[in-house]
């Protein structure tokens, strides 16, 4: 193809100049950030006024890429960085952590078997999505890569170090300094979302993905939640229905397994709920 047959290549590429002008006379003119290409001036793109453009940046480029590697539905599992691994369990920082080990080979076992389904139907669908972590993240992208298929890890910058996991297809290990953006990304191709035991991260994940439902803002898929047991302990949900402040037909958005096959048969019988009566 040539450039009278393409119109995207009438002008220069951003690219070219980009390396033309590394290579620029040193002198005090180019030195000054004033001179800076704007696109390739870091510290000119982290100023504040400059938030719109970076958070338009972060919903971009991982959606991009994302349909690039050919990436139409996700199996979202959001869980606790502190869970450990089963062999881990005897060092964990409490009994309870320890006893939620269980759920990291659960997620391991579900991550695996939802990927196996991926790859049978091209995949392009089912792709197992998580944050790219430790604990419940890691055993997702664990029994992804162990299937031979691929996942996605959606990070996000902390005050302290964290790398994402090693299992974590390379291609599609996404690094994020907004939350919000990073929990769209979640949420865009989800087909099925899984929430594992964890923590505020997890809590803020699950309630947000459920709030978009509730409110029809997005539309209804499984919605399964690892571990009755732990779930009402950590939340009275028929306490919000009696009060009022959910409507009882809200907890239909919710159900509880405890293993990677009853999640499983879950998927495969789910049917979406009627929409909630409208004023």
């Amino acid at each position: 193809m040539t450039a009278d047959d393409d119109h995207r290549n009438v002008f220069r590429q951003s690219g070219q100049d980009a390396r033309i002008t590394a290579h620029d006379p040193d002198t005090p003119q180019t030195r000054a950030p004033s001179y800076r290409l704007a696109y390739t001036d870091t510290e000119f793109l982290v100023r504040d006024e400059l938030r719109p453009v970076r958070l338009q940046l972060e919903l971009l480029k991982a959606g991009m890429i994302m349909d690039e590697r050919g990436v139409e539905s996700t199996v979202v599992m959001f869980g606790g960085a502190r869970i450990p691994s089963p062999d881990q369990a005897s060092g964990a920082r409490t009994p309870t952590l320890a006893r939620l080990s269980r759920y990291y080979a659960e997620a391991e076992r579900f991550a695996q078997a939802m990927t196996r389904r991926s790859m049978e139907a091209g995949g392009r669908e089912w792709v197992v999505c998580t944050g790219g972590g430790p604990g419940v993240m890691e055993a997702g992208n664990k029994g992804a890569h162990d299937a031979g298929g691929q996942s996605i890890g959606l990070g996000i910058v902390l005050p302290h170090e964290q790398a994402p996991n090693a299992y974590v297809t390379p291609g599609l290990s996404f690094n994020f300094h907004y939350f919000a953006i990073r929990k769209m990304h979640f949420l865009m191709r989800a087909r099925v979302i899984t929430v594992f035991p964890g923590g505020f991260g997890t809590l803020d994940e699950m309630f947000e993905a459920l709030t978009l439902i509730q409110t029809q803002r997005m539309k209804p898929v499984p919605f399964l939640l690892f571990g009755r047991e732990f779930w009402h302990g950590i939340i009275n949900w028929q306490a919000l229905a009696e009060a009022g402040t959910i409507g009882a037909a809200d907890l239909d958005l919710i159900r509880f397994v405890e293993t990677s096959d009853e999640a499983i048969a879950a998927i495969d019988a789910w049917t979406a709920p009627p929409p909630p009566m409208t004023r």
